[in-house]
């Protein structure tokens, strides 16, 4: 059965050889090129993320990674990724994606031609240990000693204010580790990204940014400072990755009717331009927003001009993007031609 959708996996320049392009055969992936560049695509039903639960979202990352960093195995070592669930209906589609953003791709490959990214997880190696510490600070003691002075019996809420000082002193031993740690990967690193915490017991989970001919030194300085702390840590590093955390695409595509309505909420003609869109936006403001009349609020007016403005931006990025001109057209031809935006994934 005909897939009906299209799966971007990633961006790769066009000048590996004809043997690397090959070994795609049979993988169920396959280049669309255009120009200097290619969109390293898979057939497939379409799929929305919205319906997605966690574990299917986590399977479809592992997937997607797995098929990037698989990509990489095979020789295309400059890839910039697409964002997670990139799917588009058709091979113009596609094209069309290269066309628009076909400045920024060429800009973001030749940033990331030298560079990769290891991603970093540090844990406490003994965490109940690391507890029973935290519970034997003074304050805690002394709190602890201020509860069962009292007559009656400690009830929930002093159990809460307890439980709250172990986590505030927990979460600040786990921050200084986290700097000294970092700090100490700065001197060698290009940029640092530190993502969430998946627990307690979780000091850093962060992303850096290398240049490739570092690596060795790189993992060397994670070693020193596994030895500096004295087997207290342990240290999970994954790489050499593709630039995840800091240069993933993401397309952004725009419905006529968001922009029109965008367009009449700010009171623009059919030619305008950023300057314009800005000013307009700005007269609005000062109406509707909440500093300027507290007596007469209308949080819901000024959320729709505030939306109506970023989305008239992006239509600006986009017209930059494909005509180079200053002005904008809002004209409804216009506005048809040109709904895809690529840009860096903030």
């Amino acid at each position: 059965m005909k897939k009906n959708a299209i799966y971007i996996y990633g961006i790769i320049p066009n000048f590996y050889s004809e043997e690397i392009f090959r070994s795609l055969e049979n993988t169920g992936v396959y280049a669309i090129p255009w120009q200097n560049v290619s969109a390293i695509v898979s057939d497939r039903d379409n799929l929305i993320l919205d319906y997605y639960d966690r574990e299917a979202l986590g399977q479809l990352l592992v997937q997607h990674q797995k098929t990037i960093e698989e990509l990489m195995g095979k020789g295309f070592n400059m890839i910039i990724p697409m964002q997670l669930g990139t799917i588009v209906a058709s091979k113009s589609e596609v094209i069309t994606i290269l066309t628009n953003g076909y400045d920024l791709i060429m800009d973001t490959l030749k940033k990331i031609e030298f560079l990769t990214e290891f991603d970093i997880a540090v844990t406490w190696a003994d965490f109940p240990g690391i507890i029973k510490e935290t519970a034997g600070h003074q304050d805690i003691i002394e709190l602890k000693n201020e509860i069962q002075s009292k007559t009656e019996a400690p009830n929930q809420i002093d159990q809460m204010k307890v439980g709250m000082m172990v986590q505030a002193i927990l979460k600040e031993k786990n921050t200084k580790v986290e700097l000294n740690i970092l700090d100490s990967l700065a001197a060698i690193s290009i940029d640092i990204k530190t993502h969430e915490l998946m627990n307690d017991e979780m000091i850093t989970n962060s992303a850096v940014l290398i240049n490739r001919n570092k690596i060795a030194k790189f993992e060397h300085r994670i070693e020193q400072i596994d030895e500096e702390y004295k087997g207290i840590l342990n240290f999970k590093l994954f790489g050499p990755l593709p630039c995840y955390s800091f240069y993933t695409l993401e397309v952004k595509q725009l419905n006529p009717v968001t922009v029109a309505l965008a367009m009449a909420e700010l009171e623009l003609n059919d030619e305008t331009s950023e300057s314009e869109i800005k000013k307009a936006y700005l007269q609005k403001a000062r109406i509707f927003h909440p500093d300027a009349q507290p007596e007469h609020v209308d949080e819901r007016m000024f959320n729709t001009i505030n939306k109506a403005y970023h989305t008239l931006l992006d239509y600006s990025a986009i017209v930059r993007q494909t005509s180079k001109m200053n002005g904008i057209s809002l004209t409804k031809e216009s506005i048809m031609e040109n709904l895809i935006l690529l840009k860096i994934k903030d």
